[in-house]
């Protein structure tokens, strides 16, 4: 095994990548032969459409939690930020780019927020999310008067949006995540910003002694974060037509288990945005072989706490041997 480890490609994709990897296929392939017609174009649609939300979630919780944050309002901030664009569009009749782009500003909002509040306040990250997470929830039933929001279908007029996320048949969405996940990791791993937002989930106070002004990039973790659930909340409604008002909290565990699973540290300091889009894979795999077995949303519950404790305990077992 140690051997294996050594090897000069598996140290270049990663160990704990190829073991996902693995896991991913043989999940697939379980799935395959148990359930009728698996592998056909319409559970792959379905997966990948879970896949395009539930990524840029990943993503951007990715950054919060390499700083050594957490943030469980994720989930409900994108529904807030789909309520706020559908009722803009339904009761306003604004325009569809102009909705979207609302959407995105939304995200960005209760990310600036949550990052200030983090950063400069020294609120500690489980309230502060906690809060936001309750702030969206609410406002966006007020904004809406609780009314559901849905969204044009492909051939009606502002229907064109839809296009994101599947165009003539081809996964559009799949190539935009894509493009996305690349920017993240080059942004994580090959900039400034990146380096030291990586720096502070490892050792803060060091970083604030060298004179960097940690809670500027401390900051910015959390604007990114709300800028891609923003782009979470675009995508949820290009693959699905209704939005309802309190929901969303499922999808923080599922965001955070997808990072977790990935190889991101929840002690902070250690992010891989490559293990984040595996890890996303797996539970919108599961999730979709869990409903075409025709068993209840709780399974997915109980399977997803389960993932995200064997992915945390691993973390503990790495880091404790790394020690």
């Amino acid at each position: 095994m140690e051997n294996f480890k050594r090897n000069p490609i598996v140290k270049k994709i990663g160990f704990n990548r190829i073991v996902l990897i693995c896991v991913l296929i043989l999940l697939y392939v379980i799935f395959g032969l148990t359930i009728q017609n698996f592998w056909g174009m319409t559970h792959i649609m379905s997966i990948l459409n879970y896949v395009y939300f539930l990524g840029f979630l990943s993503l951007g919780v990715t950054f919060v939690i390499a700083t050594g944050g957490i943030d469980f309002s994720i989930g409900p901030v994108m529904f807030a930020c789909a309520l706020v664009a559908g009722n803009c569009f339904n009761k306003f009749g604004m325009p569809m780019g102009l909705c979207l782009i609302i959407c995105i500003l939304v995200g960005f909002a209760f990310g600036l927020f949550n990052g200030y509040m983090v950063a400069y306040q020294d609120i500690p990250p489980f309230i502060i999310s906690m809060a936001s997470m309750n702030i969206a929830k609410g406002a966006a039933s007020i904004f809406t008067k609780t009314m559901s929001q849905n969204f044009p279908q492909a051939t009606d007029a502002g229907g064109w949006f839809r296009n994101l996320a599947k165009m003539n048949g081809i996964p559009t969405g799949l190539i935009i995540f894509a493009l996305a996940a690349i920017i993240c990791s080059v942004i994580l791993n090959n900039t400034r910003a990146g380096r030291y937002i990586l720096c502070l989930g490892s050792n803060k106070e060091a970083v604030r002694l060298s004179g960097v002004n940690t809670k500027k990039w401390q900051m910015l973790a959390y604007v990114i974060c709300g800028l891609l659930v923003g782009c979470a909340a675009i995508f949820f409604v290009a693959c699905y037509t209704t939005v309802q008002p309190n929901y969303g909290d499922q999808y923080n565990n599922e965001a955070i288990a997808g990072c977790v699973m990935g190889g991101t540290s929840m002690a902070g300091g250690l992010a891989s945005i490559g293990g984040t889009v595996i890890g996303v894979l797996i539970i919108s795999l599961v999730q979709e072989g869990i409903l075409a077995l025709k068993l209840t949303k709780d399974y997915q519950l109980i399977i997803t706490g389960i993932i995200v404790i064997v992915a945390v305990y691993a973390d503990v077992v790495a880091r404790r041997r790394k020690n």
